[in-house]
């Protein structure tokens, strides 16, 4: 039996991990790319070339190698963007279209990932990290984060119709709630809500507008807990400072220590 499968996970826990997942949380690759340079024979721990994605591992005193070059840990990088209409939020599409890593090409930084979703439509702030704990407890319920949005639709919803989607609205099964919506502003045939999220269900803000008969015209996510958008162009990026990376740390500690 192949060693590194053989050994028990249960050795060193917090550690130990399967090798695909031990690149993605090195932040040497994404989990889907790592599975395809372990199966390709790229990756060698301790000296010899492992193509069991099974394969477990320590993160801590195994040495991991890609194609001749040890990883390790990455300088840990924190940052977020003005999410532009029209890229999707993944690292590579099938279908060709553009992603949100577009606007990432001319930063000299590690492998990052996305923090959450925002869909094709959606526009605004888009976190993006390589610290996947810090990551996981972000979207962990438990952390309880709130995620503000500006959203303008067409028509004007009553104050029943915004007491209804804090209630709660049951779409195709699903219980979707706002923490909080109020109005913004009016227009003549326009209006601006504001959006209060505590959980990330997909297309929730669009799914309650269209079970009352609403439609969204734009999405845009200005906050997440404190970070806000503020005036950070489109498609533009801005790292963290250490104290917005601390607050965020700090809302993370229901879910346990980092």
């Amino acid at each position: 039996m192949d060693p590194l499968v053989a050994r028990s996970p249960k050795a060193a826990p917090g550690t130990r991990e399967t090798l695909p997942r031990a690149l993605s949380k090195l932040g040497h690759c994404s989990r889907t790319q790592a599975e395809k340079l372990v199966a390709g024979g790229h990756v060698k721990v301790d000296g010899r070339i492992v193509t069991d994605l099974s394969a477990w591992v320590d993160i801590r005193t195994d040495r991991i190698e890609v194609d001749g070059k040890a990883t390790g840990a990455q300088r840990r990088v924190y940052l977020m963007l003005n999410k532009p209409r029209g890229l999707v939020t993944t690292r590579d599409d099938p279908e060709g279209r553009e992603t949100v890593f577009s606007c990432l090409e001319q930063l000299d930084i590690p492998h990052v990932s996305p923090v959450g979703r925002l869909d094709k439509a959606s526009e605004g702030l888009l976190l993006f990290t390589n610290d996947t704990v810090l990551a996981q407890r972000l979207l962990d319920p438990q952390s309880d984060i709130a995620k503000i949005y500006h959203v303008q639709i067409r028509g004007r919803p009553t104050e029943a119709d915004l007491s209804r989607m804090a209630a709660g609205i049951i779409d195709d099964g699903e219980m979707l709630r706002a923490a909080r919506v109020q109005m913004l502003r009016t227009a003549d045939k326009t209006c601006w809500l504001e959006f209060e999220l505590r959980e990330g269900k997909n297309r929730e803000i669009r799914r309650m507008l269209e079970a009352i008969g609403f439609e969204c015209l734009r999405l845009v996510r200005v906050a997440f807990d404190k970070l806000v958008l503020g005036n950070l162009e489109k498609g533009q990026t801005r790292f963290l400072t250490e104290a917005e990376i601390a607050s965020l740390r700090r809302r993370t500690v229901r879910s346990g220590p980092l």
